[in-house]
């Protein structure tokens, strides 16, 4: 999975191709969570909450970025890494 941020010990990576909505992974240690990118929600997993509230905050500011690269991802094309916080 293309690692497209990095922030706070928390890694955040997109699948290529991956299926609807619209969402990334977020890794920060042994958890794992995975994040609506329109909702900015969880869909399955788990986040310590200080780290999902650092991911939550991440997302509403680079939500537009990470739209483009949820597209990229769905043509195959290489990612563009997302500033961190």
């Amino acid at each position: 999975m293309p690692l497209i941020s990095l922030f706070y010990g928390i890694r955040v990576t997109m699948n290529y191709s991956d299926h609807n909505p619209p969402h990334f992974h977020a890794k920060y240690g042994d958890y794992q969570a995975i994040i609506n990118i329109l909702d900015s929600n969880i869909l399955s997993g788990y986040l310590p909450n200080r780290q999902l509230k650092l991911v939550l905050a991440w997302t509403e500011l680079h939500k537009d970025e990470l739209m483009q690269d949820w597209e990229l991802s769905r043509e195959g094309e290489e990612l563009i890494r997302i500033k961190p916080l």
